[in-house]
């Protein structure tokens, strides 16, 4: 008897509630450090035991860790209803990237927690001729203590088409931080406190480039699910035939910069007592490309006791085009 024909998880098929199996993950300080470190993060506090005085010493991961310890995975997600994801389709395949991000966090995650990461789709809707699928993970720790939670939207189809790729791409050639230069480096910035920032204020600006290299690290980075052996980030055959017409980087990775540049003016507390993150993409980031990631205070406020500050953030590349838009909403002290 013929094999049945593969059904495919396009856009028809998703429906709200579908989930995947859950995932744990035992953090290890050297997940921590490898995270920050391919994020181009020199800050001592990710790579050693006592350098991040704000949690008495502890080892704490960049808040934007969580989509690495808790991913999205969904392409198991689509296995466990009897589809196959499109990207890993025979029939049908294609990407179906990162649009935007929204993270709230909880509480701080440190070096030694065991997190359960737990994932399901949230919505689908279309919107200007294109289809997107949000999904929901959140993540706990071994206390049963919720620790944060992201919804994650992907285009499951375009109405634009291809995007056109710059003929002036970028030379930039980064290189990773070197381990031992990261646990010795001082932050840079200051922290800014409730009292002492006013709306309009300029957030310390944060300049990175990219590199193919850097990208394919990124992707082999995984702490839970099946490797992604084939994407938009790493397969420039693939890429080419997607909407983005050759490798970008992922979404994740440049909120981790994000992550990065609002590091240097607010205290990790900023992020881990109730602060949100959401990041929307516009124009791909790509190998080669450098860019800068500016912000200012659009707001802030006291609300339910809490002390609020709300940034926006702004990632223009050398092309003066708009990278990515983002808005957080940070918990500062007095």
């Amino acid at each position: 008897m013929p094999e049945p024909r593969e059904r495919p998880w396009d856009y028809d098929a998703v429906e709200p509630g579908q989930d995947g199996a859950p995932t744990v993950v035992a953090l290890t300080a050297g997940h921590i450090a490898a995270y920050a470190r391919l994020a181009q993060n020199p800050d001592p506090r990710f790579q050693r035991s006592g350098a991040n005085v704000e949690y008495g010493g502890a080892l704490v991961a960049m808040p934007t860790m969580v989509l690495a310890y808790a991913p999205l995975l969904r392409g198991e997600i689509a296995e466990r209803h009897g589809f196959v994801a499109l990207e890993e389709s025979e029939t049908a395949r294609r990407q179906t990237p990162f649009a935007k991000c929204e993270i709230r966090w909880s509480r701080p995650v440190r070096a030694g927690d065991t997190l359960t990461g737990t994932r399901r789709v949230l919505e689908k809707y279309e919107r200007r001729g294109s289809r997107f699928v949000t999904f929901r993970v959140e993540a706990g720790n071994q206390r049963g203590e919720h620790v944060a939670r992201y919804d994650y939207t992907c285009i499951f189809s375009y109405a634009r088409g291809q995007r056109d790729v710059p003929s002036d791409r970028g030379m930039a050639q980064p290189l990773l931080p070197d381990a031992g230069a990261a646990a010795t480096a001082s932050t840079q910035g200051r922290c800014l406190t409730f009292d002492a920032v006013s709306i309009g204020d300029r957030l310390a600006p944060l300049v990175v480039s990219e590199s193919q290299e850097i990208i394919d690290r990124k992707n082999e980075l995984r702490l839970a699910g099946k490797p992604s052996l084939s994407n938009i980030h790493t397969d420039e055959e693939f890429a080419r035939q997607n909407i983005f017409g050759g490798t970008v980087n992922s979404g994740p990775a440049t909120m981790s910069y994000v992550d990065q540049m609002l590091e240097r003016s607010f205290p990790l507390r900023a992020f881990y007592d109730g602060g949100r993150l959401l990041m929307r993409a516009i124009t791909p980031f790509r190998a080669g490309d450098t860019v800068t990631f500016e912000g200012e205070v659009t707001d802030k406020r006291l609300e339910d006791g809490h002390k609020v500050v709300d940034c926006r953030v702004r990632g223009v590349n050398q092309r003066g085009e708009l990278v990515c838009l983002a808005d957080a909403t940070t918990m500062l002290p007095a």
